[in-house]
């Protein structure tokens, strides 16, 4: 008898609940993240950015150039939408920071 288990790495199951997230704007129903800035370093070149790959028809990612300029990237977007859609930013800093 098979218990249905799905195996999944933490970032494919991080990128799944974020797929997952949907919000509702004049009547439609879209996505809440419409996307991700990421700077690929340690942890995201091996686990996240794989995952994002996999999504990237529903979760568009583009590589960002600092931390700063993602995070203003991501709350201008968050206020021309008037906050229904967000963007993710993430980066991945190198050991000892």
């Amino acid at each position: 008898m098979s218990t249905g288990t799905t195996r999944l790495t933490m970032s494919q199951a991080l990128v799944r609940w974020l797929t997952a997230q949907m919000t509702e704007i004049d009547g439609q129903c879209v996505p809440l993240f419409a996307g991700v800035f990421c700077i690929f370093g340690h942890g995201n070149v091996t686990c996240l950015s794989e995952a994002l790959a996999a999504v990237q028809d529903r979760l568009p990612t583009w590589r960002g150039q600092n931390e700063q300029s993602m995070a203003w990237a991501a709350i201008g977007f968050a206020k021309a939408k008037r906050q229904r859609q967000v963007m993710i930013a993430t980066s991945s800093i190198g050991p000892g920071r």
